[in-house]
């Protein structure tokens, strides 16, 4: 059996044989805001950037805490 899509727009057809035939893409990665150790700038950076503060050339970088609330289960 062969499938071939037929000739509408992906965007606009809610049909389960366009759904199954979109490209699932996944968003950009947001920059993850940072903490410089010696000047206390805030750096942002994405997967692939160089570790170090855009104000100073140092390497010593702080994850900032989230505002999500995190709860772990332990036994």
């Amino acid at each position: 059996m062969k499938i071939v899509p037929h000739m509408v727009q992906l965007d606009s057809c809610v049909c389960s044989e366009c759904l199954l035939l979109k490209p699932v893409m996944d968003p950009p990665p947001q920059p993850v805001r940072y903490l410089c150790g010696e000047c206390g700038a805030e750096t942002p950076l994405k997967p692939g950037d160089v570790v170090e503060c855009c104000e100073c050339p140092s390497r010593i970088l702080y994850k900032k805490r989230t505002h999500r609330i995190v709860q772990y289960e332990a036994r």
